[in-house]
């Protein structure tokens, strides 16, 4: 037998030529990163994958795992289909699978691990970055426990089910994907367009590690530049007694800025005298340890106290008591994290009446693109970080100050790089919703949705903001993106704002703006030739949500060559391409020079699939300009505001 072409790359990939005959296989395309054909079982996601919160002693799970798709009835399978190399999609080449899993299948994971033997004693969390969409997790035959939302990590104590040497773990996957209503984006059980490739599944890192039975589980630090504080909360993972305190010190390279000592589960404010800000152009960031210690009772010898009032003792005086306790004994758990001394806020600007986006109290556009996050081999999951990472890298020399991470969330060390780079988030909620819930900017009303679907929607958008805060980089978060599944969004976005009172909040992005008096920014989608005008409001920030689209396809880097192709305008060749996209540009800054325009999204930064209109070809090999030449058309937009 002779093999050709996308046959041959997949056996190189692992893929095995029955897999690709299966009547389940998915479209992979020939089309694969630098970083997709370096992958390999030994070096898959092997950074500690939660840097906002990142403890020394763990374990990576990624690599090899078994894998089988079956019947929704099956405790379990009767034998194993192959190896799927895990974190990629069970959809994606890199999985080394590439099959589609339906509505009415079950996709099952099985690995054994060992607890390295200086862990006993302690609690052994298993942690997931992320699976799309419910999983079910058990340890040697016993259910642990499951999750369900497609976007967001979660974590199992395990420890109580495990035994000495190897342990089975097995995961079992439900994905409705595109015949459900649950969050997820741009996914499709049958892509095309602008809808991609269905993806299920484990699709970001799962690890292990060990913590104390009472340990640190969310450090959540909110900067307030004019006050010159930062506001820290230490949340511990269950009540904390009069003893048990958590030391937090603030440092910069090396350097003691802000240290103090307070009971658990309290809220701390750190004096930040002379604050570096930070900016795109300088991202300064501090670092921040948290550590649970014990204390001498600060309140040893009090009779007449009740140790359980929360209000009696959450005082000036406690914070006082604990500040000056003594540790006793060693530190018990600790995590490092960072922060950022910056503020983003809506005000005046440089056209009369008409309020625009601050950072740090000073107007500064936000040049950015809406940022798909998808990959040729990894669909979700990017290659490696360093795939990930050079999307960033392109963008700021470009001239792009910031992304709209548009509809997906991505692994955490995505944000951790903007946060080092420079680089604003806008950050999407995932959309949901079915074909008759997409509502148009000409509908007179909103979705309709069972109680049930709305209360999963809104707790996963809870979560998505609790996993997410603690990265400066993100300064605004979208809710609803044109209309796809939008409901009762003025409530969702009081109810985002309540939750994260630190950020902007953009109700809805484009189409049907129904929460003038909350949403912070108006927002209109407009791809013609020449971007239209936002109109003008006295109480927010008028922004383009999306422009651009200007397409070129570039032969050699199409997901489908000789396929039909999928752009909102097409480019003659290379000097066409870059005349449509200064036209644009030079529209976007003679509306913000002439009408107090805030911001402006291009789309987009790579193409995906069908998609042709990318700054980068889909596979990243090419720019269809050259990022210096992007910089110098853009560079005008911070001449027009002081």
């Amino acid at each position: 037998m002779r093999l050709f072409g996308p046959v041959l790359l997949a056996m190189s990939m692992g893929i095995s030529p029955a897999a690709l005959a299966q009547s389940d296989a998915v479209y992979t395309s020939d089309l694969i990163t630098s970083w997709g054909r370096a992958v390999t079982p030994d070096n898959a996601w092997q950074s500690y994958p939660r840097p906002q919160l990142q403890r020394k002693q763990w374990r990576n799970l990624n690599g090899l795992w078994d894998y089988a798709i079956t019947a929704p009835a099956l405790t379990r399978p009767e034998k194993m289909d192959g190896q799927i190399l895990v974190p990629f999609p069970v959809e994606s080449r890199l999985s080394r699978v590439a099959r589609k899993l339906t509505p009415d299948q079950r996709l099952w994971y099985r690995r054994s691990f060992a607890v390295p033997a200086d862990w006993a004693g302690q609690r052994i969390m298993l942690n997931f970055g992320a699976v799309d969409h419910a999983a079910q997790v058990m340890v040697n035959g016993a259910m642990v426990g499951g999750h369900k939302g497609g976007f967001d990590a979660f974590s199992l104590d395990i420890t109580d089910y495990l035994k000495p040497g190897q342990n089975e773990l097995m995961v079992q996957v439900a994905d409705p994907n595109s015949a459900g209503t649950q969050p997820r984006g741009k996914q499709s059980l049958e892509p095309s367009g602008i809808w991609y490739t269905a993806v299920s599944g484990i699709w970001q890192t799962v690890w292990i590690e060990p913590v104390p039975k009472l340990h640190i589980a969310d450090v959540r630090a909110t900067a307030d530049i004019d006050r010159g504080v930062v506001e820290v909360d230490v949340a511990l993972s269950n009540w904390a007694g009069d003893t048990d305190a958590v030391r937090l010190t603030a440092s910069s390279g090396g350097k003691l800025v802000a240290s103090t000592i307070l009971r658990g589960n309290r809220h701390a404010t750190l004096m930040m005298p002379n604050a570096h800000l930070w900016s795109p152009d300088d991202p300064f960031l501090y670092d921040l340890k948290a550590e649970l210690i014990s204390v001498r009772d600060p309140y040893a010898g009090e009779q007449d106290r009740d140790r359980k009032a929360y209000d009696a003792r959450f005082t000036l005086a406690e914070t006082r008591r604990y500040a000056a306790a003594r540790p006793d004994g060693a530190t018990r758990d600790s995590v490092d994290t960072y922060f950022a001394m910056r503020k983003i806020s809506v005000g005046e600007g440089p056209v009369r009446g008409q309020p625009v986006l601050l950072l740090n109290n000073r107007p500064l556009f936000h040049n950015g693109t809406l940022d798909q996050g998808w990959w040729p081999d990894g669909l979700l999951t990017p290659p490696s970080e360093e795939a990930m990472k050079s999307d960033l890298l392109f963008l700021k020399k470009a001239g792009f100050n910031m992304v709209r991470k548009h509809i997906k969330v991505e692994p955490a060390r995505y944000y951790h790089d903007a946060d080092r780079l420079g680089m604003m988030i806008w950050q999407d909620m995932p959309s949901g919703g079915g074909e008759d819930q997409f509502v148009a900017g000409t509908s007179q009303g909103q979705a309709v949705f069972p109680s049930a679907t709305m209360a999963d929607h809104v707790d996963e958008l809870s979560r998505m903001i609790g996993s997410l805060r603690a990265f400066p980089s993100i300064v605004l978060w979208v809710v609803n993106n044109e209309g796809w599944g939008q409901f009762d969004s003025a409530t969702l976005a009081r109810y985002v704002k309540g939750l994260d009172p630190s950020r902007l909040v953009d109700a809805n992005s484009g189409w049907m703006d129904v929460a003038p008096g909350v949403s912070d920014v108006f927002d209109i989608h407009t791809y013609e030739d020449r971007p239209h005008v936002p109109a003008r409001h006295a109480d927010r920030a008028i922004v383009l949500g999306e422009y651009g689209g200007v397409g070129l396809p570039v032969q050699g880097h199409l997901w489908k060559p000789g396929k039909s192709l999928w752009s909102y305008q097409v480019a003659g060749g290379d000097g066409d391409y870059l005349t449509r996209y200064r036209r644009k540009m030079e529209e976007v800054v003679r509306q913000a020079r002439e009408h107090g325009l805030s911001a402006a999204v291009y789309t987009q930064t790579s193409d995906v699939e069908d998609e042709i209109n990318g700054l980068l070809t889909y596979d990243r090999a090419q720019a269809k300009a050259k990022a210096e030449e992007l910089a110098k058309i853009a560079a005008p937009l911070w001449q027009s505001t002081p």
